[in-house]
C-alpha cells in the first residue's frame, strides 16, 4: 500500500483513517496475502500556516496510521519515503513542504515520536496504555469526535 498522505486533503484526497487501514490490511490479508506500506510520507503544506497544528497532524498519521497497521497480523513492514525533509522528493515534485520525520537539519521531528510511539505499541504492556488505540477499531472517540478533526 503506497503511503503518501496530504493532510490537507479534503474528500477522496484526505488520509484515510486508522480504522480504514486496518480493515484494508486485513481484507488483503484474509487472502493469505503479507501488506507492507510504503512510500509513507505525511504533507503538511496545505493545511494553515500555523506550525503547531501541521506538527499535529503530520504526527497523528503518522502514529496512527502505523499502529492500526501494526495491529494485524498480516502487516509486514513500513518504508518511509525518506528520513529528512532536506532531501525529499516533494519538493521538486509538488511543492515546498517538510512530509519526513527528521528536519531539513536532521534533527528529529514530532512526527519520529509518532512513529516510535506506533512502534512500541506491539508491545503487549504498551498497546494497553496508548492514547492513540481509541481510534485504530472506529473512525470516532467514546464522545463522537471523529479522527482528525483537529485538521
Amino acid at each position: 500500500m503506497q503511503a503518501h498522505f496530504s493532510a490537507g486533503g479534503v474528500k477522496h484526497q484526505r488520509p484515510p483513517t486508522p480504522s480504514m487501514v486496518k480493515r484494508q490490511i486485513r481484507r488483503i490479508g484474509e487472502l493469505g496475502l503479507k501488506v507492507n506500506i510504503s512510500e509513507m510520507d505525511v504533507r503538511v503544506s496545505k493545511l494553515p500556516q500555523d506550525e503547531a497544528l501541521r506538527s499535529r497532524a503530520q504526527t497523528c498519521i503518522y502514529r496512527d496510521i502505523l499502529t492500526a497497521a501494526l495491529s494485524e497480523p498480516s502487516f509486514d513492514g513500513v518504508w518511509l519515503w525518506g528520513f529528512t525533509d532536506r532531501h525529499t522528493w516533494v519538493k521538486n515534485f509538488y511543492y515546498d513542504d517538510r512530509p519526513l520525520i527528521f528536519s531539513e537539519v536532521y534533527e528529529r521531528k514530532d512526527s519520529y515520536e509518532g512513529v516510535k510511539c506506533a512502534l512500541e505499541s506491539i508491545s503487549p504492556d504498551e498497546a494497553k496504555s496508548l492514547v492513540n488505540r481509541k481510534y485504530i477499531d472506529c473512525d470516532v472517540d467514546e464522545n463522537g469526535i471523529e479522527w482528525g478533526h483537529e485538521w
